[in-house]
């Protein structure tokens, strides 16, 4: 019964989104109060009967109810607790109702938190979030139904796919769909206020914070997919350039861009139609991505095998409100003031060079993922567009903007002084210097690249503390006085300065990883030895295990040093019984930042040698604890009181009290 009152909640959910659709944006166009509050209930109710549909879906996966086909072909009785609840989602079904369900649950908190929006403007927004909704249950209900029965009911599942067997693909998705969705509501406020016909700084203040938390999401669930990817299929990369990774790598680029646009659109009333035409833009990448993982048009580990007529309705969605909101801004853009002018050398400029390489970047990254599906669809033929076309083409346009960016947050307002604030980052240019020359000592010239890489991580570690130091003026001031004034500080500042320096630590990673890691491929049978990583690693022996829903072969290797045992790694082979699909869980031994990588391949037909391969990787853990950096900082600036939903009422209020 719990299954037919889900479906029957998603179909409800449907009808209120096509009310919600469609009277608040009526009654804005009437200037009617009260139909413009029925966006406000609306939006709580469709949250509501989709978070009852979902939680329906997840009983079912809970309780291991395989008449439910979507249950059975993801799911089996002897899986562990936590991948029967994040089998939910570990499929194209359970996804998508996980994804309007994010999507209502931002419009709920649209309209609960959303007070201090002009009440035309706030019903605007949410009615394309419910035209968004509208769609994409229709998707659910018409292709992709969850709550599909068979009869007779089977006795056993299929099992969920082994490789999302495992507590990153429990925590991906779910942060990845955040940031994805999220973006709907810059895109929302983009086409409400082309709907309104104003667009100011207030605008701005109201877009940035759900901007930004939808951008600190996306990065977490792209570093969480990152670092997934890296341990558990055994291959050793961190980043693949993987067309569905670059899916969700480009809404970051845009969205990144999007960020730095609307500050300047907040403090200086400028770069107005270019900040909408990136709130636009960065959901419709969102959108593409969806297309791209869940149309079948791409193989990937990450892809879901799909029918075509799901690319066809996703296309269709696709080009209803990418092709819709480009043509309302087409309409709208001649009507739009520029905003406030500026000097090439101020921060309102360098925030433009941000946009403009960010902008190149991400076009860069469409060109190398798309064009390869292009050509097949016109020649049949078939090409491989993958890593040495992007270190070739988007490695160039980093290196100009990562040497931008200290620069940044120490130009003044609407005319800056680079003469200024190249003086005041003197400590920081000395020090990139010194770490490139000792790098070249060290490796006597043979890493030229990596040490101007290292020396790159190092400004911008640097030259993110500058700002936050100089204002604190601790030379001048004295310790007390400067702390005092860095307690003073908007949090913005200090959030600026961590994702920055995040940067930094992740660029470091980066190179270390890139240039001085080794490998080794190697046939060893128990009581063998090899040298990696400054360890001499044995091989003791391999053991045969079982889990509850497969079996294992696990390898035992022994680290020593000197002789003397220093820790022991396990890397094992599982085979799913199920499925009978095969998944590598690789061995690691974190030391400080580095890590020593051991992955097990296939054993020789007698039983004799097994093929291991072993890794050392300096400082690979700093590309995701920079990562971290990033998100934690767009966190504090999250939670500065200027970007806080409702901040303008609350302040009024306190200028009135004394009154």
């Amino acid at each position: 019964m719990i299954v037919e009152l889900g479906h029957y909640a998603l179909i409800l959910a449907l009808a209120a989104s096509i009310v919600q659709s469609v009277v608040p944006a009526l009654g804005a166009y009437r200037g009617d109060a009260r139909m413009m509050e029925v966006g406000q209930t609306s939006s709580l109710g469709v949250f509501l009967l989709l978070a009852f549909s979902f939680s329906a879906l997840t009983t079912a996966y809970v309780t291991s109810d395989f008449s439910v086909a979507n249950v059975y072909e993801n799911s089996h009785s002897a899986k562990p607790m936590l991948f029967k609840i994040s089998g939910v989602w570990g499929n194209h079904e359970g996804s998508m109702l996980l994804w309007v369900l994010i999507l209502a649950l931002f419009s709920a908190l649209v309209a609960s938190f959303g007070r201090d929006l002009p009440p035309s403007l706030k019903a605007n927004v949410l009615s394309v979030q419910a035209w968004i909704l509208t769609a994409f249950i229709a998707f659910i209900l018409f292709t992709s139904n969850p709550f599909a029965r068979l009869f007779p009911a089977p006795f056993e599942g299929q099992d969920l796919n082994p490789i999302l067997q495992d507590v990153g693909l429990a925590i991906h998705p779910p942060l990845l769909y955040l940031g994805y969705v999220g973006f709907s509501i810059a895109f929302s406020f983009a086409v409400a206020a082309l709907i309104d016909g104003r667009i100011d700084a207030a605008w701005a203040r109201w877009v940035r914070p759900w901007t930004l938390a939808a951008w600190i999401f996306l990065t977490l669930g792209i570093s969480m997919g990152s670092y997934w990817a890296y341990y558990e299929l055994g291959w050793g990369g961190w980043w693949f350039w993987d067309p569905v990774e670059n899916a969700s790598f480009m809404p970051w680029l845009s969205g990144t861009a999007l960020l730095h646009s609307a500050v300047v659109m907040e403090k200086r009333s400028a770069l107005k139609v270019w900040t909408i035409l990136l709130a636009i833009l960065t959901f419709s990448l969102s959108l593409l991505g969806t297309f791209l993982v869940r149309s079948g048009v791409l193989t990937s580990v990450h892809a879901f095998a799909t029918d075509p007529s799901r690319g066809v309705f996703i296309l269709l969605i696709l080009c209803l409100f990418i092709g819709g909101a480009l043509a309302l801004f087409a309409f709208r853009a001649s009507s739009l003031e520029s905003g406030g002018l500026f000097q090439p050398v101020s921060r309102e400029g360098a925030l433009v060079l941000n946009n403009l390489f960010l902008t190149t970047a991400t076009a860069t990254v469409l060109i190398g993922t798309l064009y390869p599906l292009l050509l097949e669809m016109v020649t049949g033929e078939k090409i491989s567009v993958g890593e040495p076309f992007f270190n070739l083409t988007f490695g160039p346009l980093m290196v100009p903007l990562l040497l931008a960016v200290p620069f940044g947050p120490l130009l003044a307002w609407k005319r800056g002084d680079i003469a200024g604030a190249t003086q005041r980052l003197y400590w920081a240019i000395g020090a990139a210097l010194l770490t490139a020359i000792i790098v070249i000592a060290l490796t006597r010239g043979t890493e030229v690249l990596a040490s101007l890489g290292l020396g790159l991580g190092v400004w911008l570690l640097i030259g993110s503390l500058v700002d936050v130091v100089e204002r604190a003026n601790f030379r001048k001031a004295g310790l007390s006085t400067g702390f005092a004034r860095l307690k003073g500080l908007p949090r913005s500042a200090f959030g600026t300065t961590l994702a920055h320096f995040g940067l930094g630590v992740t660029v470091i990673g980066i190179v270390c990883v890139s240039a001085f890691e080794t490998e080794i491929v190697t046939s060893m049978s128990p009581g063998e030895s090899r040298e990696a990583g400054g360890y001499e690693i044995r091989f003791d022996d391999m053991e045969e295990r079982s889990g509850p829903n497969y079996t294992e072969d696990v390898a035992t290797f022994t680290l020593l040093t000197a002789g003397a045992t220093v820790d022991r790694i396990e890397s094992a082979r599982r085979l799913y019984t199920a499925r009978q699909m095969p998944t590598t869980e690789a061995g690691l031994r974190t030391e400080w930042f580095s890590q020593l990588y051991i992955s097990l391949g296939d054993s020789a037909a007698n039983g004799g040698a097994t093929v291991v391969r072993i890794w050392y990787k300096p400082l690979v853990t700093l590309i995701w604890i920079g990562t971290l950096f990033m998100a934690f900082g767009g966190l504090v600036s999250l939670a500065d009181r200027r970007l806080r939903v409702g901040a303008p009422a609350a302040r009024k209020a306190r200028r009135v009290a004394p009154a």
